[in-house]
């Protein structure tokens, strides 16, 4: 490369930082303040939702000791004290990708069949998706089963 070359490719690079410059933020703004303007809106939305999911699980009469008691889930990044943390955040991106609301409870009137799951029951308080969520779940029909199931693992995988 001649160095005229090289001086017109550094002087559009230049250029391009400069306005990248612009857009960001003036007061104060650090390294990471100008590296989150400049990343595309879908990691944007991506990184806000994971900052913002922070559950809190809670099951009993499992009849399974280790899977009952109280347990936080935290996603991006994975943490907390939940069993299978890897597990559940990825179950619950994959709900979130299918656009699916795992907490929204059954339907008044829903017909279900006239099963006993157990007496399992788990209450989930938290954000999720930016979001306020408190919600709870048993396996008292088929439908409270399948919405149980649906949320395995960030629920444990309990039997009647």
């Amino acid at each position: 490369m001649s160095r005229r070359s090289f001086l017109t490719v550094t002087a559009a690079f230049a250029a391009s930082l400069a306005a990248v410059a612009a857009f960001a933020p003036t007061a104060a703004a650090g390294p990471l303040d100008i590296a989150w303007t400049a990343l595309p809106p879908l990691f944007q939305e991506q990184e806000q939702r994971h900052a913002q999911d922070r559950l809190t699980v809670t099951v009993v009469d499992t009849n399974i000791t280790r899977a009952d008691g109280t347990y936080e889930l935290k996603c991006g990044p994975t943490g907390g004290t939940h069993p299978e943390a890897r597990s559940a955040c990825a179950r619950l991106d994959e709900l979130a990708g299918e656009g699916k609301d795992p907490f929204t409870p059954v339907p008044e009137g829903q017909m279900c069949t006239m099963q006993m799951g157990g007496p399992a029951t788990a209450r989930v308080t938290g954000t999720w998706q930016g979001r306020s969520v408190d919600a709870t779940f048993s396996r008292k029909n088929g439908c409270e089963i399948s919405r149980w199931q649906n949320l395995v693992p960030v629920l444990p995988a309990a039997t009647g």
